[in-house]
């Protein structure tokens, strides 16, 4: 069984997704492949513990606060979307990288990966800002797909302090 919930965000609203143990999703309303990850007849559960810990989460994040523990994560994707998703989380709150660099890190860990594949991964990214897929730039640092729009990119970005010269 899915649940979900609705959550305010200076982005927007946002809707979070749980199997009922771990955050499933988080999806800026709209953006592209929004809630793809619910399955079934998902239920409303606003209580849900691991809800408010996300939310717990974000206030911090946007206030530029001290961030606690992330709640937990169980984002549904293959091994490979898995693999890439696992690079995003390791990715520091102001930097950035770009996807010919994940698909190096990859790479060296025994895992088959073009720029082009991780781009694809990185754009079904089902849980958006916890999994910073933000974070990732095309070459020269250019804004480039982001399934929240590029505007909701930039300001993440700019929100965490990151170099936007070349952007």
């Amino acid at each position: 069984m899915d649940y979900w919930k609705w959550s305010a965000s200076p982005l927007g609203r946002l809707l979070l997704a749980s199997d009922g143990t771990a955050l499933t999703g988080l999806w800026l309303e709209g953006q592209a492949h929004f809630a793809a990850a619910l399955t079934g007849t998902p239920q409303e559960s606003p209580d849900l513990p691991v809800f408010l810990e996300t939310e717990i989460w974000l206030r911090a994040y946007f206030s530029k606060m001290p961030l606690p523990p992330l709640p937990p994560l169980s984002p549904r994707g293959t091994p490979f979307r898995q693999a890439v998703w696992q690079q995003l989380l390791k990715i520091p709150c102001g930097t950035t990288v770009t996807y010919g660099e994940l698909a190096g890190r990859l790479r060296k860990q025994g895992v088959s990966a073009s720029p082009r594949a991780v781009g694809g991964a990185v754009g079904h990214n089902p849980v958006s800002i916890l999994i910073p897929c933000h974070r990732v730039v095309g070459s020269g640092g250019r804004l480039t797909g982001y399934a929240g729009g590029i505007a909701a990119k930039r300001w993440l970005l700019r929100l965490e302090g990151a170099d936007m010269e070349e952007a």
